[in-house]
């Protein structure tokens, strides 16, 4: 499927400090990156390089230090915490490594959630997980709570609720650490359909078995990013 690509988020030399006292921590270096529809991006490095904070500052969870966070043409550093929460809510969907599915409700319930708090009447919502949760494989799974899932499961039904609100962007904080090599394949092969039918998909993970579901890596190490593997990446093909 042919895709027009273009810019949904974007860094223009936008970094992240953290004063303790009188040190400065960089956890970010000034750093320009372009996120477009249509491509998975790997964002690789092992922990603490970095990688976490450069996908909150494309999630508009944090606040950059300097430099400029673009999301759709719209630049976020001034907006409110309220006005950011609604681009999280509208334009971007999260997939985090512990799935963060709420353990009383079904997989269906916890996918009406964000449609909910958008607005939507429970009918409606009803039908739009419904939907999410079948385009991932889970429509014979509505009724399961999450402990009855297997990971793999949890993690597609955590991917029906990131895209059950259309969000131009999914961002992924290593979310195949606690999978088996069978659900990795499965949940990559879902976020890399999604790249393909028009969503920006960032995948942040130390995991170089993800490479070849990639359009574009991009390599973090000390708080700065390359296209260029580094030596500490290396090490782990």
């Amino acid at each position: 499927m042919q895709v027009d690509k273009k810019i949904v988020a974007r860094l223009l030399k936008a970094g992240k400090e953290y004063k303790t006292g009188d040190t400065t921590i960089t956890a970010l270096q000034a750093t320009s990156i372009d996120l477009k529809s249509g491509e998975l991006t790997l964002i690789i490095g092992p922990s603490g390089s970095g990688k976490t904070t450069l996908l909150s500052l494309l999630g508009c969870v944090i606040y950059p230090s300097y430099g400029e966070v673009w999301i759709d043409e719209v630049q976020v550093n001034e907006l409110s915490e309220k006005k950011l929460a609604k681009i999280r809510l509208q334009k971007i969907g999260f997939v985090f490594q512990k799935f963060n599915l709420i353990a009383p409700l079904t997989a269906l319930e916890n996918v009406m959630m964000p449609l909910q708090l958008q607005g939507f009447t429970d009918k409606e919502a009803k039908g739009k997980a419904t939907e999410a949760l079948i385009k991932v494989g889970m429509g014979d799974r509505l009724k399961n709570l999450s402990g009855d899932l297997s990971g793999g499961q949890q993690q597609r039904v955590a991917i029906a609720r990131a895209l059950v609100t259309n969000p131009e962007m999914m961002l992924c904080d290593e979310p195949t650490a606690s999978l088996d090599i069978k659900s990795v394949s499965i949940v990559m092969e879902e976020l890399k359909s999604l790249a393909r039918h028009g969503k920006a998909v960032a995948v942040v993970t130390h995991d170089s078995r993800l490479r070849p579901f990639a359009d574009r890596i991009v390599y973090v190490s000390d708080g700065a990013i390359s296209d260029k593997p580094i030596e500490d990446e290396i090490a782990y093909q």
